[in-house]
């Protein structure tokens, strides 16, 4: 009876809370009179109602059943999805969110239904209800907070995390790539900081944006930024290197040749202002310095002048651009103050003018005996008045690469070549494009015999096509035929039938492995003479055929991989 009279109550007062939401039925009730019996008879029908509430209730908490069933085995208990979930695309070892689902309130219900399903909804079975699923329960949690295995790298040996930092680092430099690396843990942090990775580093045009200026505190910012790097990593620099710098580069060169005494390599690549006492200091303190680079930049030349007078003889690899005042640096060259350097190279942007530069070849054998590199790139040298001193005429005797390259017209000639490798017996590389006045006659008269590379094609040059026909190509594959391993001869104008002997001498090579790149753009080449190189050469992997209008339809382009060039001789063929 108590319980029943619990329920009638209850269900009494949800009944007058939801009266109030219909203005009608409540006026209609004020003139209704009331009765004994109307009441017995409610009580008696909304107590089934209420049963029937219960039960919906019920069902309201199956929401929370497990997303999974359980089978038992033999020796232990497996897992199984539930197929039917509810959530599709979501995992089943997700938890639910608390208050994740929406909860919608309509009018005029109580608030003691809504408590009542709130209770509901985090009703949690008892531990001692199902004791496999309770366990099965547990087990699930345990997998659900086993995180990832993600501590690898920590256990890692010190050792073999700074090899694999100096792969990277020999290929895309120190920075930004430790700097990021040592944020990740302590361990790394530990290894990133080895003094070992940071031998060799670059530091491009990372502080500001192009075209805008730079602030006072970003001054300052990099000042101190140099001086934590002096200090914590650049112990055993090597070579350094700063790219598009306008400012603080005097700054970066007076701190990093006052705090690194091993430093060998410095590149100043397009930058500005960089004045002579830059070049003091660094002679004063860098006395290892090997090789500087100062192309494109803009710096005084006094500095750099009286910097290899003072300095030069532990000097071996200088690069800078041609310029107005920059022919002093030449002219310091060839007066002696560097004996010992094998690398030299003068060059001019592509876009410029016509540059020429005047140059005393023999005077500058003198001076640089074991020059081994010599390139003059987009620069038309012109020979000063010889030198009739027999001390003078001893050539490059150690010189392997030359390199005459130009965008424009070039005066040199057969005689002009020779008098620069009357000596250079151990030549392997020559470049000579846009050189048109150059023979193969004169080729075949240098005194090298064991050249790998040849570049003596014609692209930029305006005076193509009024060029005279040559001949005599045959003589240049016939003395190289066993070394070549690059042949460019690209818009030369050779005959069919002088292209045609010419590969046929290379064929004659007894090394069919030699030969790996073959230019033959915009020249007279036939299909029969292609064909036999193509069948011989068997390490060939690339094959200019551009504008080769005596080839068929279909064939004349560039051909990569030996692959590809074999399906060509089927064409051929």
């Amino acid at each position: 009876m108590d319980s029943s009279v619990a329920q009638c109550s209850a269900h009494c007062e949800n009944d007058n809370e939801t009266l109030p939401s219909s203005s009608t039925a409540s006026n209609q009730a004020t003139n209704i009179p009331k009765s004994n019996t109307a009441p017995l008879k409610r009580k008696s029908a909304d107590s089934k109602n209420v049963k029937t509430k219960k039960k919906k209730k019920a069902r309201v908490s199956r929401s929370a059943q497990l997303g999974y069933t359980v089978q038992q085995g033999e020796d232990m208990l497996l897992v199984i999805s539930n197929a039917s979930s509810l959530y599709d695309g979501a995992s089943v070892w997700m938890t639910k969110r608390k208050g994740s689902k929406k909860k919608k309130f309509s009018k005029g219900k109580s608030k003691t239904q809504q408590v009542r399903r709130k209770n509901t909804a985090r009703a949690k079975p008892t531990p001692d209800a199902n004791p496999v699923a309770a366990k099965t329960e547990e087990d699930t949690t345990a997998v659900l907070e086993k995180p990832a295995d993600h501590t690898w790298g920590q256990s890692l040996p010190e050792e073999v995390l700074i090899n694999i930092f100096q792969m990277v680092v020999t290929q895309d430099g120190a920075v930004p790539f430790l700097c990021r690396m040592a944020r990740v843990c302590q361990l790394w942090n530990i290894a990133a900081a080895s003094p070992i990775l940071w031998r060799k580093v670059t530091v491009g045009h990372c502080w500001i944006a192009p075209g805008k200026k730079q602030l006072p505190k970003t001054e300052m910012k990099i000042q101190k930024t140099f001086d934590w790097l002096t200090q914590n990593r650049f112990s055993q620099l090597q070579d350094f290197s700063l790219h598009h710098w306008s400012k603080n580069v005097n700054y970066a060169v007076e701190v990093v040749s006052q705090s690194c005494p091993h430093l060998r390599s410095l590149t100043l690549s397009n930058c500005s202002g960089i004045k002579a006492s830059a070049f003091q200091i660094l002679g004063l303190n860098s006395r290892s310095l090997q090789s500087i680079n100062v192309q494109f930049s803009d710096f005084q030349v006094e500095g750099l002048v009286a910097f290899l007078e003072n300095h030069g003889n532990q000097m071996k690899q200088i690069w800078f651009t041609n310029g107005l005042k920059n022919d002093r640096l030449l002219a310091s060259l060839t007066r002696g103050c560097c004996p010992d350097l094998e690398f030299l190279e003068v060059n001019k942007k592509l876009d410029s003018k016509d540059c020429v530069l005047t140059i005393c070849i023999q005077a500058l054998q003198a001076a640089c005996p074991k020059l081994k590199t010599f390139r003059l790139l987009n620069v038309r040298p012109i020979q000063k008045t010889k030198h009739k001193n027999a001390d003078l005429m001893k050539g490059f005797p150690l010189l392997e690469e030359l390199c005459i390259a130009t965008t424009s017209y070039s005066y040199m000639t057969d005689n002009d070549l020779l008098d620069i490798l009357f000596s250079s017996t151990k030549l392997r590389v020559l470049d000579l494009r846009g050189c048109s006045r150059i023979t193969p006659s004169g080729l075949a008269n240098l005194p090298c015999l064991e050249l790998e590379f040849l570049f003596w094609g014609q692209y930029f040059n305006s005076h193509i096509g009024l060029s005279t026909p040559k001949k005599g190509l045959h003589m240049v594959t016939q003395k190289w035929k066993q070394t070549l391993q690059q042949l460019d001869i690209g818009n030369q104008l050779f005959s069919e039938e002088d292209l045609e002997m010419a590969m046929s001498y290379l064929t004659q090579a007894t090394e069919s492995d030699t030969l790996r790149s073959l230019n033959l753009q915009g020249t007279r080449i036939t299909a029969p003479a292609l064909r036999s190189v193509i069948h011989h050469m068997t390490a060939l992997s690339y094959l200019n055929l551009s504008s080769c209008r005596h080839l068929p339809r279909g064939v004349k382009r560039i051909y990569c991989g030996q692959e590809d060039i074999r399906q060509l001789l089927g064409k051929l063929e």
